[in-house]
């Protein structure tokens, strides 16, 4: 079983600890723009749809969503859920215009398909759930 992390860093930014571990397989963590490439390269090519969730470790909202969200992760294992630090990835979060935490970005093919600013579990849900539907719609009508 794996962890569904959020980290703090130390002041020397290379040093951090723990702050939240909930049980979930299906949440990886992206430490670097290397990972980030090739979960999102290994998820498109797996024809797979990716939720990334943009947090930091400081904020309230993000820590409150951290257990939906590893919830959601293992209730729908056929999605790849993605953890990112804003602080630890600042570039990768800037490229992706993330000015808020949490900020939860949807991708399919590679490509950003959706958007959900800010910690609304029920929104979170509905928006998984409207994304497995027309995913698993979209694969059934190919066969």
């Amino acid at each position: 079983m794996g962890n569904c992390w959020t980290k703090v860093f130390s002041s020397d930014q290379e040093d951090y600890a723990e702050v939240q571990n909930v049980d979930s397989k299906n949440v990886h963590l992206i430490g670097s723009m290397e990972k980030w490439e090739a979960k999102l390269l290994e998820a498109t090519r797996d024809g797979k749809i990716v939720i990334a969730n943009f947090s930091a470790s400081w904020s309230r909202p993000c820590k409150s969503m951290t257990p939906a969200y590893c919830e959601l992760a293992d209730k729908y294992t056929s999605m790849v859920f993605l953890a990112i630090d804003v602080d630890e990835l600042a570039e990768l979060s800037k490229s992706w215009d993330i000015k808020a935490t949490p900020t939860f970005v949807f991708f399919k093919d590679g490509r950003q398909v959706d958007k959900l600013v800010g910690a609304d579990k029920s929104d979170l849900q509905q928006k998984i759930t409207a994304m497995d539907e027309s995913h698993l719609f979209y694969a059934s009508s190919l066969t």
